[in-house]
């Protein structure tokens, strides 16, 4: 919906993203924003900032597999793992990041392949299960390994990420680079739906049997739709590596998974705003918790039966998100900006 008064005059004014000034000037801001945000922000804000971008590629993937082509994931975690461990591995080998990310996500993607054959063939509580299987499977196949290859119990640390002389070991620089590569996974995830393939995907995911009569490749779809997710999940993981130096397979655990998929549910999963919306609300209301719990430990709580509580609120806030807004804050976001658009004239 464009705001009252403005029209496109072309199919390419029609194509974009950013389709009015006004919304190109707030686009402006905030990059700016997030650009010049290091210079307000202390070496923890930064972390977490990090961190939310890193989460954001994560749950990118999800939008694709779950939002787009309504394939249920509650692996990503796992996949994430992959990912991770991948680009320690390479770091390990001397391979350099900028080469070191793209191979893990795709190492990430041709592991996804293989529960995705299985997964393209069941639905619903079944396809649930299998990619739990997936999520099942990824810590024994870790400790199951030998230790000197990915380490084990133990872990496996990452080497950091150096050009030329310099070292880039400092919050900003770990800001800056996630920063740049969120951008491109937005301008990606935003893009897909324009695309042939996005069109299929939603096809799939609205009505397989009718799409595959229309000759779209359903069986071959749900399989890419899980390699692209995970191509996301893939980057994610190597920049965690990255970023904390040390990879360790408890770090990627179903409960991980969980809330990946209870962000993009809190935000939306039909967009890729929602799942940006997600991400942020669930990342706010996590940091906002946390210190209300270390107020509460430098009181005398139990920091066991706070980690609980956080845990009970975060998820009543997907409960509730179910239960009066199932298509998510991206969803009532769009009702107020066109609410906004349309004034003064009233709706119907």
């Amino acid at each position: 919906m464009l705001p009252t008064g403005v029209h496109s005059l072309s199919y390419a004014d029609d194509a974009r993203l950013l389709r009015t000034t006004r919304s190109r000037l707030w686009f402006a801001l905030l990059a700016s924003a997030l650009l010049l945000y290091p210079a307000v922000a202390g070496p923890y804000m930064l972390g977490v900032m990090t961190n939310m971008f890193i989460t954001l590629m994560a749950v990118y993937g999800l939008y694709v597999t779950v939002g787009m082509a309504g394939q249920i994931n509650i692996a990503q975690s796992a996949f994430v793992g992959v990912g991770a461990f991948a680009a320690a591995k390479l770091s390990a080998s001397g391979i350099p990041f900028f080469l070191a990310i793209p191979v893990a996500a795709l190492v990430t993607g041709l592991v996804s392949i293989l529960f995705a054959l299985p997964a393209a063939r069941v639905k619903g509580f079944y396809l649930a299960l299998t990619t739990l299987a997936a999520q099942v499977v990824f810590p024994i196949v870790i400790l199951a390994l030998p230790t000197d290859w990915l380490g084990g119990l133990v872990g496996i640390a990452v080497e950091p990420i150096r050009i030329g002389s310099l070292t880039l070991g400092a919050p900003v620089h770990f800001y800056y680079l996630t920063l740049i590569l969120v951008a491109l996974a937005t301008v990606a995830a935003f893009n897909l739906k324009r695309s042939r393939f996005g069109r299929a995907l939603i096809a799939v995911r609205d009505n397989d049997i009718v799409a595959e009569v229309m000759g779209v490749p359903v069986f071959k779809i749900k399989i890419l739709a899980f390699f692209v997710g995970s191509l996301f999940a893939g980057v994610a993981g190597a920049c965690m590596a990255y970023f904390l130096q040390f990879v360790t397979v408890s770090s990627f655990s179903l409960f991980t998974s969980v809330w990946y998929l209870g962000m993009l549910i809190v935000g939306g999963a039909g967009s890729a705003l929602g799942a940006i919306l997600g991400v942020v609300f669930i990342t706010i209301l996590q940091e906002g918790l946390h210190g209300v719990a270390n107020t509460l430990m430098q009181s005398g709580a139990s920091g066991g039966v706070l980690f609980a509580l956080t845990s009970i609120v975060l998820g009543g806030c997907i409960l509730l998100a179910l239960i009066f807004e199932p298509r998510g804050l991206a969803h009532r976001w769009s009702v107020l900006k066109t609410t906004f658009q349309l004034w003064p004239f009233p709706r119907n």
